[in-house]
């Protein structure tokens, strides 16, 4: 499968499962000349390889198309993590429920150490800004810094990033999946006890490398 194909894939998957829901959301890879996004205002069901648009680095489009109302997001990403070859931008309905109380998530689970900095900020929340602005790439990458490798936005969404599509697909999966278990704990006013850095630093080594060929 060619990225472009497999870019159109994640895109019908995550809509499907109700993770950009009205058009929502938005995908890129990195590509040699820059990158390529999912188009603005196309319903996924309805996206083709050729609709998807190729940007130069900083976003000037590069083909036929109108990028994402987000390209300045991706283009930010791309600039300020040379690790990233993937981002991924969601509107999960219960991350972003934690989104609109402006409530990061806590090192609750082992799997939080997949976003990064080996899991002891858990999933923090960014500072808000306006969607498509400049401001909110600037508010992202910032939160983001060197180590970790998903956000929530403020009142707005998810955003994850991988060294592959498919990484970055797994860990916006997972932000979900990590929301609505805090948000279950809070429904029934639970406490979540916390793991230590000790304990994420043991889960991040038991997790390196899980799922992946020997």
């Amino acid at each position: 499968m060619t990225d472009r194909a497999a870019l159109v894939e994640a895109a019908r998957a995550l809509d499907a499962a109700g993770y950009m829901p009205q058009k929502s959301g938005n995908l890129s890879l990195r590509t040699r000349d820059g990158f390529v996004i999912t188009p603005s205002g196309l319903a996924y069901a309805a996206m083709t390889e050729s609709d998807l648009v190729e940007c130069a680095p900083d976003g000037a489009p590069l083909t036929n198309g109108r990028p994402s109302s987000e390209w300045r997001l991706h283009a930010a990403i791309y600039r300020a993590r040379p690790d990233a070859q993937a981002a991924v931008h969601t509107h999960s309905p219960r991350a972003t429920a934690l989104s609109c109380a402006r409530r990061p998530i806590p090192p609750l689970h082992y799997m939080i150490t997949l976003a990064g900095a080996g899991g002891r900020l858990g999933i923090p929340c960014a500072t808000h800004a306006t969607f498509g602005t400049e401001e909110l790439a600037q508010a992202c990458v910032a939160v983001l810094g060197a180590e970790l490798r998903a956000t929530l936005l403020p009142n707005h969404g998810v955003v994850a990033l991988g060294a592959s599509l498919a990484d970055a697909v797994a860990l916006a999966r997972e932000v979900e999946n990590l929301a609505g278990q805090y948000l279950d704990l809070l429904a029934a006013r639970l406490d979540p006890v916390l793991l230590d850095t000790a304990e994420l630093a043991d889960a991040a080594a038991q997790l390196k490398g899980y799922g992946r060929p020997a």
